[in-house]
């Protein structure tokens, strides 16, 4: 980028007559050419210089916009069908899908992919360009609040609906593959979609509440509205469980009170102080009932689980008053407001008392989601960086062309390849899960990796994103480039769903309540996954790395038992992140190691556990 901050004199053609000491700059507006007598120069020869000379001065008169040669001129960098141009994901799809399966799913994203590229990347910028506007009171001074969103954020959620893009998981049209169809979609999808995947995460994560209730014959119609595949019904949920005291500390921080009525429903009453999607149709909940002397319970084991629908029949508000919309830093699409709950009416779902272990299958599908989001993310900056390194020219080559660079965008790649198997196997232990053939080890299995993913990619995002801006120069800080969106609607995924020190001890209390057990099935999954790896000669320092970090980890385990609780608490992140950078890595391996696999394939999985010191690209 350094060429394009030198003054517009100092462009190629100029410079040389610079040079030549027959141009010399003196303004932004005009210059001076040195009066000099040619020597031993024919008349041919004079009249040519004196014609170039006349042409540069002529040149100067016209107005700087008008110059074309004097331009800042970039191509833009331009992806195609992301389906198309993803050959992880399409290599993985046909590596662990049934035939039949495979070729329906081949169609239905590459389809899927054009639509992106038609359609709903536009009307993802249209949302960014346009967000939700808050309207408290109308013209004639009449409370209404009224959450005005744009054109482009209805009609993605109608896009949403056509797409079955939660339809997908509960029809079970492909049994336990149809998990990986849908996450298959939601990745392509989340990065252009305006941030409509985190009203898509919360509506996933309540039917999958509802459905793990057994679907009660008062929630079916709610569930058939938030599974259906028709634009006209489809309903999006929010999640409704911050307040003022507290994100993730509900137990102690929830304030919310219901107070039962006589015909069985319940009237909420507290302040919900971050509502992400709040022009959902409706919302899960917690709050504390209130008993027959007027008090509540405290802690975790007074909180119930209560489902609400944000209006009713007529479009009014359900005793709700909204108090703003928050102003953020990323995610500006989305309406994300501060709300009053004044008597909203309501329906226990939980068993009383029971509302944190009722939504503990909604987080594991929320913070899925985050990890799609985060490898979505990913991949598309990486994408982009790749793609712009094949046009930029610098220091007289092409980007591509700069081993430095490329080694860069290399080691991005690397990352995003780790993060998006990650995903991909969490996605297919819970399609295990769901179609009841999960083994008890798949269910540890994905009991440990769900936190482990969502920490590791959320944090991973954040610095694949910021790097790859980089790669851009100055482009990349500009807002009409698209790349700073980007970025800021990344920065929140270590933040949804559990921060990442919340998320490290999540994982240590599945090690507690299974007695230690899922460690054994951690180590003896990832020395699985490396078996076939063992007999080629080019992965045999990849599966070392891995099995000396293995070594070490489980060195660690022993020593730090030892040492009391306080000891495994302080280690949590970094135990968490060998966690996930250990899986990710036999992944890769994995991948590498199967038939058919790409030079890029082998590369990817040879660069794991490899110093930041490198003397090789390769």
């Amino acid at each position: 980028m350094l060429t394009s901050c030198l003054p517009w004199w100092r462009s190629s053609a100029t410079w040389k007559l610079w040079q030549s000491g027959r141009f010399l700059p003196c303004s932004w507006e005009r210059c001076h050419i040195l009066s000099r007598k040619p020597i031993n120069m024919t008349a041919w020869q004079g009249q040519q210089v004196a014609a170039q000379e006349k042409h540069l001065l002529e040149d100067l008169e016209i107005p700087l916009a008008r110059r074309e040669t004097e331009t800042l001129f970039q191509e833009q960098p331009e992806t195609g069908n992301q389906y198309l141009e993803d050959p992880l994901l399409r290599s993985y799809l046909k590596t662990h899908l049934p035939p039949k399966v495979l070729e329906e799913v081949n169609q239905d994203l590459e389809r899927f992919g054009n639509r992106l590229l038609t359609e709903i990347t536009t009307l993802g910028w249209e949302c960014e360009l346009n967000p939700p506007v808050f309207q408290q009171y109308d013209a004639w001074g009449q409370r209404v609040d009224r959450i005005l969103t744009s054109s482009a954020w209805k009609r993605i959620k109608e896009v949403a609906a056509e797409e079955g893009l939660i339809a997908a998981a509960y029809e079970r049209r492909y049994a336990n593959w149809s998990r990986l169809h849908q996450a298959a979609k939601l990745y392509l999808f989340s990065s252009c979609s305006g941030i409509f995947g985190c009203p898509l995460a919360m509506t996933d994560g309540a039917a999958k509440v509802i459905e793990s209730l057994g679907i009660p014959e008062s929630l079916k119609n709610a569930f058939d509205h938030l599974t259906s595949c028709d634009p006209k019904k489809f309903w999006t949920s929010g999640q409704w469980m911050t307040e003022r005291r507290g994100g993730s500390d509900v137990a102690n921080g929830t304030e919310t009170v219901a107070r039962k009525q006589p015909d069985g429903s319940y009237h909420l009453s507290g302040f919900k102080w971050f509502t992400s999607a709040a022009d959902s149709d409706m919302t899960l909940t917690l709050a504390r009932v209130v008993d027959a002397e007027g008090q509540v319970k405290q802690g975790s084991s007074g909180l119930s689980l209560f489902f609400l629908k944000v209006r009713d029949e007529e479009g009014k508000l359900n005793n709700i008053q909204l108090q703003k919309l928050k102003d953020k830093l990323g995610t500006r699409q989305m309406a994300t407001a501060e709300l009053w709950l004044n008597g909203a009416k309501a329906e226990l779902i939980s068993a009383e008392g029971r509302g944190v272990a009722s939504i503990s299958n909604m987080l594991t599908i929320t913070r899925i989601h985050n990890t799609i989001a985060a490898v979505s993310h990913m991949r598309r900056m990486v994408s982009l960086s790749r793609e712009y390194a094949r046009k930029r020219v610098a220091f007289g080559k092409l980007l591509k062309d700069h081993p430095l660079h490329m080694q860069t965008i290399a080691r991005l790649e690397v990352q995003t390849r780790g993060a998006f198997l990650l995903l991909m196997e969490i996605i297919r232990l819970l399609g295990l899960a769901e179609t009841t053939m999960a083994s008890k080890e798949d269910q540890l299995l994905l009991r440990l990796l769900v936190p482990v993913a969502k920490l590791y990619t959320g944090k991973q995002a954040a610095a694949v994103v910021v790097e790859g801006m980089e790669s851009f120069g100055a482009q990349g800080y500009v807002e009409d480039t698209g790349l700073p969106v980007l970025v800021r609607d990344t920065l929140v995924l270590p933040i949804w769903e559990g921060t990442t020190n919340i998320l490290a001890l999540d994982v240590l209390r599945s090690l507690t309540k299974s007695q230690g057990q899922v460690m054994d099935v951690f180590f003896s999954t990832v020395q699985k996954k490396m078996e076939l790896a063992l007999s080629t000669a080019k992965l045999e320092c990849a599966v070392k790395q891995i099995q000396d970090a293995v070594s070490s980890l489980a060195q660690f385990m022993q020593a730090a038992a030892s040492k009391g609780a306080v000891t495994m608490e302080l280690a949590a992140r970094d135990f968490s992140y060998s966690l996930a950078r250990i899986y990710a890595g036999a992944l890769l391996i994995e991948h590498a190691a199967r038939p058919g696999a790409s030079p890029t394939d082998i590369s990817a999985a040879r660069r794991v556990g490899r110093p930041q010191v490198e003397t090789s690209t390769a």
